[in-house]
């Protein structure tokens, strides 16, 4: 008698240790199997052409390219692969975006680990798997056609959103180019761009408002 498929998963992060409690957690499945692992997008991208991973788990923040973008370049080049982001930042912040990007799904990492493999199940059968106020909050828009203005940070592009990120977490704009492996000039043309945004005179009233916002998304 034949041992039954297990579902192959991928799991990109940056955190080593992140990566081995996933794996461990997951192995412990009778029907799911952690195929391989990244610990950036690069390496992702790698991976999930030789490996023909059923389920991708990424992180959003990442050396290089952001778990963001690399969800958008996932299901560009391998559409049947389904992503569930994984991230400490809050999902008020980003899971819509990923939802936007691709993403079948958001957990926080501080959530039970429970939710990991509630996740990966619901995505296996075709479900999304958001929280029940992210999905509140998206009703909500849709039946008042768009629902509020966009605050700040909801105007701000998934790039724009990282270098923002960075600089209120205490990154230069030359650190912000080699952690993102962007150009220099190109990470001031963000911050240019957030400044018109934001009606900003100079690059420090930007890290000034960057590093409160930072220090407002702080655990209490």
């Amino acid at each position: 008698m034949s041992m039954p498929t297990k579902t192959k998963i991928l799991l990109v992060d940056d955190h080593p240790l992140v990566r081995e409690w996933l794996t461990n957690l997951i192995n412990d499945e009778p029907d799911f199997e952690v195929c391989g692992q990244a610990q950036n997008s690069r390496e992702a991208l790698g991976l999930i052409g030789t490996l023909q991973p059923r389920i991708v788990v990424v992180d959003i923040s990442m050396e290089g390219a952001s778990g963001l973008e690399l969800i958008k370049d996932v299901k560009a080049v391998h559409p049947k692969v389904d992503l569930i982001v994984l991230s400490m930042h809050d999902e008020t912040l980003y899971a819509e975006r990923a939802m936007r990007a691709g993403a079948a799904g958001y957990i926080m990492k501080r959530e039970a680990t429970d939710k990991v493999l509630d996740a990966i199940r619901a995505v296996c059968r075709g479900e999304s798997y958001f929280s029940n106020a992210v999905n509140a909050r998206l009703a909500q828009k849709l039946v008042k056609g768009g629902g509020e203005q966009p605050t700040f940070i909801g105007s701000l592009s998934d790039r724009e959103l990282e270098v923002f990120q960075l600089l209120g977490s205490g990154h230069s704009p030359r650190q912000i180019s080699e952690i993102m492996r962007i150009s220099f000039k190109t990470v001031h043309v963000y911050c240019a761009r957030m400044k018109e945004k934001l009606n900003l005179a100079s690059l420090s009233e930007l890290n000034f408002h960057a590093i409160r916002w930072h220090e407002s998304q702080l655990p209490r």
